[in-house]
């Protein structure tokens, strides 16, 4: 449990840095981006308690609510869990599944 909370922190963590930009490009506000990263922390943080979804191997990405998920999954009932997983988490309006299954 605590390596799965650790894990889904520093995935938090790696989003803000590589998501920062968004911001500044005028696509949301503070507060939106901010809403943004606590949704896609919390579906990383879904997907590493979950067995059947690989946190490692799904991207999550969200903005203005809408949450993409892309990379691949090993089967069809990866994916669809993934999918279900991220559309259960407040907040969210919408989910892209762009997952491909391997």
């Amino acid at each position: 449990m605590l390596k799965n909370i650790a894990l889904a922190a520093s995935l938090a963590i790696g989003s803000i840095y590589l998501t920062g930009c968004a911001v500044a490009r005028d696509q949301q506000t503070v507060g939106a981006y901010i809403d943004d990263t606590t949704i896609t922390t919390q579906v990383r943080a879904r997907f590493a308690d979950d067995p059947t979804v690989s946190v490692m191997a799904i991207k999550v990405e969200t903005l203005n609510g809408v949450v993409q998920l892309s990379g691949f999954a090993k089967s069809e009932v990866e994916r669809t869990r993934a999918e279900t997983i991220a559309s259960n988490v407040k907040g969210v309006n919408r989910v892209a599944n762009d997952i491909i299954v391997n």
